[in-house]
């Protein structure tokens, strides 16, 4: 009898994920088993992985194992490996609920990105404590066709160029990643957030997410949005002392990030655990090798 592995499927904001517990670090998920796994017509399909394991039993992650128990090691879509998901820690944090080791209230998870803090709420909605935005000095641009616009470099823990458009339909197809400049900006790839107004305080945007193309929600791009909006719209909580909230429209959903006179980053939504199962061990092996 093959071995089998056991997954879940799970998803924030329609940004979904294949989750894989394995406490004690014992699953060796290659960059090729990810990539099947998130396979949409021959895996489970997803825009990233969730690989669920005892902080203190991962060599990225023990040395914050005093802090967090869990660490969330994410991988893209395409089995790369990447700093943090904000989507990805609530629904990490929905699976510790789901699966007994947490309850409602604070928790602490160990990312890529540092240990993020999280809320679970009764009414069933998740806060992540995102951290404070890097702002790197010089614009960005990003182009789509023969439209190109300045953007924001904002990082969060992951790197983030963000255009305030006119329509979200010049984003394109978004499947491919938009060329930036310049390149050094962004040596190991880019989240791209193309964004338009809705109202006071309230934005909607499109992403393409570096391995991942176009996704139905990014949480860290959402924070991006967020931070950009309030320097442009002259409401920078660091500068006026007032915290800055801003209701951000994606795809799969809606997402309420608010941006603290500290600097700290905290955002809302909800997180849905939609479907567990178990993994064929030597389908997976087969797969990865052909």
């Amino acid at each position: 009898m093959s071995t089998r592995i056991a997954f879940l499927k799970g998803h924030g904001t329609e940004n979904d994920f294949v989750i894989v517990p394995d406490p004690e670090n014992a699953i060796d998920l290659s960059p090729a088993a990810v990539a099947v796994l998130c396979d949409r017509r021959a895996g489970i399909g997803g825009d990233g992985l969730l690989h669920v394991v005892r902080s203190a039993a991962h060599p990225e992650a023990e040395g914050m194992a005093a802090e967090a128990e869990w660490f969330m090691d994410y991988r893209n879509g395409d089995g790369s490996v990447a700093e943090m998901c904000g989507n990805g820690v609530r629904v990490f944090a929905r699976y510790l609920q789901r699966a007994g080791h947490v309850t409602e209230g604070d928790l602490a998870v160990a990312t890529r990105g540092g240990v993020k803090t999280v809320h679970i709420a009764k009414d069933g909605d998740v806060t992540v404590g995102m951290g404070r935005a890097v702002l790197p000095e010089g614009d960005v641009t990003v182009s789509v066709g023969e439209r190109s616009w300045t953007a924001r470099n904002v990082n969060m823990g992951n790197p983030h160029a963000v255009a305030f458009v006119d329509d979200l339909s010049h984003a394109g197809e978004l499947l491919s990643p938009p060329p930036f400049s310049p390149a050094a900006a962004y040596p190991d790839g880019v989240n791209v957030e193309f964004v338009v107004d809705r109202g006071p305080g309230h934005v909607a945007l499109r992403v393409h997410e570096r391995g991942s193309g176009e996704t139905r929600s990014c949480g860290t791009g959402a924070c991006a949005v967020a931070v950009a909006a309030a320097r442009r719209d002259g409401a920078d909580p660091t500068a006026t002392g007032a915290p800055a909230t801003y209701t951000v429209d994606v795809p799969g959903g809606t997402l309420v990030i608010t941006e603290r006179p500290d600097g700290e980053i905290e955002m809302t939504g909800p997180a849905v655990i939609v479907a567990e199962g178990e993994i064929d061990a030597d389908w997976l092996e087969t797969a990865t090798s052909a």
